[in-house]
């Protein structure tokens, strides 16, 4: 646990139900190896919802036996769209979305109610970045990668020496929409599929649970339609579809090869415009069973189009620890803000 003499910096991870915090050394070590959650309060509004992340960051100090004092700074994620400094969008979030939070500052509020300096990223640059960390250890800062994390849509993140790529509006690494050839993506006389945020094509359209349910399981229940999930309600559907891919079943299988083969388009933008030395996929396939991972893994890369030069350093891996990668990404960002 926690020493009277080593200063830390201290995550948060901020979701629509739970706060997740973590407490790192200014040494490099986590003194918490599990989740600590509290309720987030987000739909309480923005004065509760600080409040929540101030309990969870006097939490999980007492948790770790580490004082006040000792604490240098905060790392802050949450969902987005938001900016580079944490000014939630003026039109709000699924998370965010009474008008109270619309742009709000969401940071400064944090920072103010704390008396210490917050660094923000969103949730997807904090994955990545984590991701980022773990897989290059002490190359970390002088290495490179592109992440994809597959949820409700489909976030992710651009590290580059170790770092986020944040933007001039704070937008960069919206992966999820980036739009991609389809031609190896779509079966033939597939709908083009459309994203929540207007847009037809792009990788979000295909690579996330509302891509499920809005897009790829109508498509696909038409070319099965004795499956059991044709009984099932559109929204539970689209949560099913996982376990039947674990399981080899053809109708999954099809719809996580759309997936797959629409990341592996986006990385191959990422290669000719980033050339990035990895490549992380993050998200509930992370959590499947093994061989299932690593045929989802393996389908990405067949479909990344590298150049030999490319391929020979290149890199594919999960995001480690999904639940934990937030809180931990922003104690690193926290971190190498204060130590450089």
């Amino acid at each position: 646990m926690g020493s009277t003499a080593v200063p830390v910096v201290v995550g948060i991870d901020n979701g629509g139900t739970s706060n997740n915090a973590t407490v790192l050394t200014l040494d490099g070590r986590f003194l918490v190896d599990r989740l600590v959650e509290t309720p987030s309060e987000v739909q309480a509004g923005p004065a509760a919802a600080v409040e929540a992340m101030a309990r969870a960051f006097d939490g999980v100090l007492a948790l770790t036996g580490v004082s006040r004092a000792q604490v240098r700074a905060v790392g802050l994620d949450t969902p987005g769209p938001a900016s580079a400094t944490g000014v939630i969008s003026s039109k709000g979030s699924t998370n965010f979305s009474q008008p109270a939070w619309r742009g709000y500052d969401i940071r400064g509020a944090l920072a103010h109610r704390l008396g210490l300096p917050v660094i923000y990223h969103n949730d997807g640059n904090a994955a990545a970045l984590y991701a980022h960390h773990v897989h290059f250890g002490a190359e970390a800062m002088r290495r490179s990668s592109v992440a994809a994390i597959v949820g409700t849509g489909l976030g992710g993140g651009l590290v580059e020496q170790g770092r986020v790529i944040a933007g001039a509006a704070g937008m960069a690494g919206e992966l999820g929409h980036v739009h991609i050839p389809l031609t190896e993506v779509l079966a033939p006389q597939q709908p083009v599929p459309t994203c929540a945020c207007g847009f037809a094509g792009d990788v979000e359209s295909v690579a996330s649970l509302t891509a499920i349910e809005r897009n790829l399981l109508p498509y696909w229940l038409t070319r099965f339609p004795e499956h059991p999930l044709a009984g099932e309600a559109p929204a539970r559907a689209a949560k099913l579809v996982r376990d039947y891919g674990e399981r080899g079943d053809e109708l999954g299988r099809e719809i996580f090869g759309q997936q797959a083969r629409a990341l592996g388009a986006l990385f191959t933008i990422a290669a000719n415009f980033t050339d990035p030395h990895a490549y992380f996929i993050g998200g509930g396939v992370v959590e499947t069973a093994p061989e299932f991972r690593d045929w989802f893994l393996a389908t990405v890369r067949q479909h990344t189009r590298l150049r030999a030069e490319q391929a020979a350093l290149a890199t594919f891996a999960l995001v480690p620890e999904r639940d934990m990668a937030g809180a931990r990404g922003v104690a690193l960002a926290a971190l190498t803000a204060m130590t450089t």
